[in-house]
């Protein structure tokens, strides 16, 4: 099997979902990432980022109406052709939120550690998604 031509093929169909998610995202909490979060707000918008430490951004029409909730990492395993689960942290929100940044703190240290392609969500108390989104990881 040539894995040469299926690496960029897998990574059209990741972009090409990721486009419709964002187009349906519009009446949904929309999530996306970043380098950081400043003192002037987002910096380094994209979906292609290098190891190491991130931002997810979370924007919604509406409140969230989340309390306790949790940010999971599945990574793409490219041997068994699916998602797996790589890491999993939990934050607090004030539940009239609209608009939140989940960045890295004591407990949650949110790296992206090895380099491929991650599907990430925000999860509620139960473990039901909220938003999600895909990311793609290169070296540095």
């Amino acid at each position: 099997m040539n894995t040469k031509f299926f690496s960029p093929l897998l990574f059209v169909f990741l972009f090409l979902s990721a486009i419709g998610t964002a187009a349906l995202a519009q009446s949904q909490p929309a999530m996306y990432f970043c380098e950081k979060y400043g003192d002037d707000g987002e910096v380094g918008v994209a979906d292609r980022f290098t190891t190491g430490y991130l931002t997810v951004i979370v924007k919604c029409d509406y409140a969230l109406d989340l309390a306790d909730c949790s940010i999971q990492l599945d990574k793409w395993n490219k041997f068994e052709s699916k998602f797996e689960y790589y890491k999993k942290f939990t934050y607090v929100l004030e539940p009239e939120m609209k608009y939140v940044f989940f960045a890295k703190t004591d407990e949650s240290d949110l790296s992206f550690d090895d380099p491929g392609f991650y599907r990430v969500f925000l999860l509620d108390a139960a473990d039901r998604t909220v938003a999600s989104a895909l990311i793609q990881i290169i070296a540095k």
